[in-house]
């Protein structure tokens, strides 16, 4: 069945300052289009006189921002307004789906990944969730696991902190929370694959708002959000990309020498067309925008 749908607003400001002779950058910052994410209103404005690029992945439907930048200042603004359809099911009646029938785009997600060894970590899995009914609440379990072990903790982990390095230090950011959901998950042959966004509802304690990595775990025939951080509300969660793990979705890679800053990012539930406005809020049901 499908929720009410939720409406809202992002804004995102990059700065950079580009060195000669210039910089190629490719970003992930556009909102995806999917079933059930519509992008019903978007616009993009670039601080220099350039020809941007925008090309959707034929393969995840991730959109990329490629342009060449001049020395100098850079400024990259994105707004966009999104509609939220959730596809919403109650937990109990979500099966796992075995290996014989996962579909050709599935397959990936079960093997391991650069930042998800989940090679290493079949043993470990075996042993916590091996014994648990299968199904959608074996995979909530794990994410409540990985919730309970590792604590939230910003500035704790580099761009080259894998899934067991978060198991053994038990802190990590939310990049680093859904790597080692995804390696406990696919460990067990249960797909899950990195996606990141911009969320509504983060706590303001957590400091300014920021782009978002979650997880989604393919399950009865399409994929469900989960939040191992659980510093946001999933039902807000407005998709960008989706990969194997955080390699396959930086919201931005640089080629060249660039001084950055902190993006500024913001985001609102907004009224519909007819003054309706419903606002994100923590469910006991499972969700979906996939399908």
């Amino acid at each position: 069945m499908a929720s009410a749908p939720i409406r809202l607003r992002i804004a995102l400001a990059l700065d950079y300052q580009v060195a000669e002779p210039g910089s190629d950058f490719v970003f992930n910052i556009h909102a995806a289009h999917t079933q059930r994410q519509h992008v019903l209103e978007e616009r993009l404005q670039l601080s220099q006189p350039l020809q941007p690029l925008v090309e959707a992945d034929p393969s995840t439907g991730n959109r990329y921002l490629r342009l060449h930048a001049r020395p100098g200042p850079l400024t990259v603004s994105y707004d966009a307004t999104i509609a939220l359809h959730h596809h919403v099911a109650e937990p109990d009646d979500i099966a796992e789906v075995p290996i014989a029938r996962l579909p050709l785009d599935v397959l990936s997600y079960i093997y391991p990944s650069r930042y998800c060894q989940s090679d290493r970590l079949y043993r470990f899995a075996m042993r916590e969730f091996g014994h648990l009914r299968q199904g959608y609440g074996r995979v909530q379990a794990i994410r409540d696991w990985v919730l309970q072990h590792t604590t939230f903790t910003a500035n704790s982990s580099t761009s080259n902190t894998s899934a067991v390095d978060t198991l053994l230090e038990t802190v990590g950011v939310c990049r680093d929370f859904a790597h080692l959901m995804i390696a406990l998950c696919r460990a067990i042959n249960i797909p899950a694959r990195f996606t990141t966004g911009i969320d509504y509802g983060a706590d303001p304690a957590l400091g300014p708002s920021d782009f978002h990595a979650y997880v989604e775990v393919y399950l009865g025939d399409r994929w469900y959000l989960f939040d191992p951080s659980g510093t946001a509300i999933p039902m807000g969660f407005v998709r960008f990309g989706t990969g194997r793990d955080a390699a396959d979705v930086s919201f931005a890679t640089i080629f060249g020498t660039v001084a950055t800053s902190a993006p500024h990012i913001a985001i609102e539930a907004i009224a519909d067309d007819d003054g309706r406005l419903v606002t994100p809020h923590h469910c006991a049901q499972a969700l979906s925008t996939d399908g």
